[in-house]
């Protein structure tokens, strides 16, 4: 089952945090990330949560 994080998101388009779930994954470079969508204009959402 794939790692989940619930909470907020800053949405580039809307300009205001946003609460939503997204899935976390590995960069390339090492970082969790969460990756989500805006809930209300669709947009990709990233939030760097530190070190793997």
């Amino acid at each position: 089952m794939a790692e989940t994080y619930a909470g907020e998101f800053y949405c580039v388009k809307c300009r205001e945090k946003r609460e939503t779930e997204g899935e976390v994954v590995v960069s390339e470079s090492g970082r969790k990330m969460a990756k989500a969508t805006c809930p209300v204009c669709g947009t990709k959402l990233n939030r760097i949560l530190g070190k793997a």
